[in-house]
């Protein structure tokens, strides 16, 4: 075998079509191309290169040497690449992605019990204002809300959505004991460009429940803003659990009624069909995931 540094002097000239850029890439004189080139040929006992011709072209042999050359150069960069990820393994990291909510709500405080004992292992959260961020390229897990019909990744389910009505204590022991609190409570909208989100006028058709006061009240361009209103008792929201189901568990809000409604759409787990080393980490963060709630 001749010596790698000559194949490689031979792949950059022939991809730059010539000798001056390929000294550049190398960071060697011009010189010391053509000389290295002579010692490829003088190795091999044959000619690689016509050099009658502008730019420089390959001989036959040259031909064959190229093709082998490139490909396996690009296979040693790969391999490099996946041995630095290797290297990597022990302090190893995670993108996933998720809609803000999602993230402030039902993620971020459960993530300190996956570090207790995984904590070699980081997680780093990027979140959209949309429920079904795309698995971009470094995106190892998305987390969607929708149906599940994605082929861009492999699916998991992670947990069935349910609204209730929710309010704060303190603003259920205000109201009025004797009256539907939804005939007179101030109703918290939230006004966001999605049509699977759930509003009080869906709401209250699906389920039966009445109320005369179906559309006064304040309205919030997202969720973090809404959930904020209800906790500070300013009225009732529709509580999502991903957004609202800690919150009530803590008794920081309260179920105003058993009437849940169940969308059709449901939570999942998207993983990125990439094979790499980081693949471990990520089906071990989604088997956590799926299995803590």
């Amino acid at each position: 075998m001749p010596p790698l540094r000559l194949l490689s002097v031979f792949e950059s000239v022939l991809r730059h079509k010539g000798v001056r850029h390929a000294a550049a890439e190398l960071n060697v004189s011009q010189p010391a191309i053509s000389q290295s080139l002579r010692q490829l040929e003088e190795f091999l006992d044959i000619r690689l290169l016509d050099r009658s011709t502008r730019p420089l072209s390959v001989t036959d042999a040259g031909a064959i040497l190229l093709r082998a050359t490139t490909e396996s150069l690009a296979k040693i960069s790969d391999a490099i690449s996946e041995i630095d990820e290797l290297k990597n393994a022990s302090s190893s990291y995670i993108t996933v992605a998720c809609s803000v909510g999602f993230a402030t709500y039902w993620l971020m405080p459960r993530l300190s019990a996956f570090y207790d004992i995984h904590p070699n292992v980081s997680v780093n959260v990027v979140t959209t204002m949309q429920g079904a961020p795309k698995l971009l390229p470094g995106i190892d897990i998305a987390i969607r809300f929708g149906d599940g019909a994605w082929d861009d990744g492999k699916v998991r389910k992670l947990f069935d959505e349910r609204v209730d009505p929710v309010c704060s204590p303190a603003f259920l022991a205000r109201a009025n004991e004797k009256t539907n609190l939804l005939d007179t409570a101030p109703l918290i909208h939230v006004d966001v460009e999605d049509e699977r989100w759930l509003t009080w006028e869906y709401y209250l058709a699906t389920t039966g429940v009445s109320a005369r006061k179906k559309t006064g009240g304040p309205r919030f361009t997202n969720y973090v803003q809404a959930s904020q209103a209800a906790l500070g008792g300013q009225g009732v929201m529709l509580g999502w659990r991903s957004i609202t189901g800690d919150a009530v568990n803590d008794g920081q809000l309260v179920t105003l009624m058993d009437a849940p409604l169940v969308p059709k759409d449901s939570f999942f787990l998207v993983l990125s069909p990439s094979l790499s080393a980081k693949a471990r980490q990520r089906d071990q963060f989604a088997d956590w995931l799926v299995n803590i709630d």
